[in-house]
């Protein structure tokens, strides 16, 4: 398929909030369980949540469809004194969104945690808690995010000698995986610094860094529009699910 043709999907996008709700709880019902050592999975369809070299294995045997995936998931063991993690998931795995969508355009080239997964529709980033009993779970659409963070024109602007998908090398990636982290797309700051000012104003009490952590904020709220609930692992109840608790 066409490097164009398959760029040309992410136009008229719609975010389904129940099933974003569903996705959510699910994801945070099923890893309060899981003491799976990895951090990238694959949840198809059927709400199968397979570990990603898992998944690569039955791709290749040909015992699942690329068409089959669904969410992107990256599942972390936190320290809770980190209230990024916390507040913030998606600002903590910034390689999250680049590699689902290198993979739902389908690039095949072994190239870290891509691997062809045309039929994802979300991302989602789990963050463990386990020292005070709390789980936040963050779900995302890939093509609302694609757009906001103007990846969709990196990977164009990359891709744009290539005449197919098939086409996408190492390098390829490795280059738009720089040009997206290098872009600053929160008030200023590219991941890292948004991360690094946000710990500083929670963690080291930094006041002077008020403004820019509201701005921050802002922008991250805009970039990712997250569903986010807040599981206790304790008494296995949801304590936050929307997506306007106060950060």
């Amino acid at each position: 398929m066409k490097i164009v043709e398959m760029l040309k999907r992410l136009e008229n996008v719609e975010i389904d909030e129940d099933e974003r709700h569903e996705i959510a709880e699910y994801i945070a019902r099923k890893f309060s369980v899981d003491d799976s050592v990895y951090i990238h999975h694959i949840m198809t369809k059927d709400k199968t949540i397979y570990d990603f070299d898992t998944y690569e294995i039955l791709l290749k045997s040909n015992k699942i469809s690329p068409d089959d995936a669904f969410v992107y998931v990256e599942d972390y063991n936190s320290d809770a004194h980190y209230p990024a993690y916390y507040l913030y998931p998606f600002l903590v795995g910034e390689f999250l969104l680049p590699n689902a969508y290198l993979s739902k355009l389908g690039f095949r080239p072994d190239y870290y945690y891509v691997a062809p997964a045309t039929g994802l529709k979300y991302i989602a980033i789990v963050n463990e808690f386990r020292d005070f009993g709390r789980m936040v779970v963050e779900v995302a659409d890939i093509d609302t995010v694609v757009i906001s963070t103007n990846l969709q024109t990196l990977v164009q602007g990359v891709l744009s000698t290539k005449h197919s998908i098939e086409c996408m090398t190492y390098k390829d990636a490795a280059e738009i995986m720089s040009r997206f982290l290098s872009q600053k797309l929160f008030a200023g700051y590219n991941f890292s610094m948004a991360e690094k000012i946000i710990r500083r104003y929670y963690e080291d009490n930094d006041t002077s860094s008020a403004k820019d952590v509201e701005a921050i904020k802002d922008a991250y709220n805009h970039i990712f529009q997250p569903y986010r609930v807040v599981y206790d692992l304790n008494t296995k109840q949801f304590v936050v699910s929307g997506n306007n608790e106060s950060r």
